[in-house]
């Protein structure tokens, strides 16, 4: 099955950045290629969410179980039911001397074979950069949440330049 890891380095503390990824109903503010994620059901280690995202401008829907892992900081995800025959992976939040290290795992599978042979290099290439552009996005929302406030003024929100409340 195809498998996809991405990382980058976010200069935030490891706890804030995991905070942040598990706060997924936020991704649509942050993140260009979400467009919706709704919490179906949410309890203190897992959450039950409905995603829409648009890869090359396409509408894909799935359902997604996500399992928080607080002391390890920790993120598995898995598809229940959607578009795609497989969807899951991990988040790892790690701390290091230049931040946190976050790397995004993801194995996957469209469910058609002869698509896979024919754009297999291209379907791996688009979700790479989705990975990817997850990853540049919690980056910005992360070390702007991490900017001193000074004089008395609010941090501005990465997406939308608008004061946080």
């Amino acid at each position: 099955m195809p498998f996809v890891t991405a990382t980058i380095v976010v200069d935030a503390p490891a706890r804030d950045v995991y905070e942040l990824a598990k706060d997924q109903e936020r991704f649509p503010q942050f993140m260009p290629d979400v467009e919706t994620v709704t919490v179906l059901e949410r309890h203190a280690d897992r959450v039950l969410t409905k995603w829409k995202t648009l890869i090359e401008d396409a509408p894909i829907e799935w359902l997604e179980e996500d399992r928080f892992d607080d002391a390890g900081t920790r993120i598995d995800y898995r598809l229940l039911e959607g578009d795609l025959d497989t969807f899951e992976g991990s988040w790892t939040f790690v701390s290091s001397a230049d931040g946190t290290v976050v790397t995004l795992d993801v194995t996957y599978d469209f469910g058609v074979p002869t698509l896979a042979e024919l754009i297999g290099p291209t379907l791996e290439k688009k979700v790479r950069e989705n990975a990817e552009m997850m990853l540049a996005a919690l980056k910005r929302e992360a070390e702007v949440a991490a900017l001193p406030v000074t004089s008395g003024r609010r941090r501005p929100s990465a997406a939308s330049g608008m004061p946080r409340r």
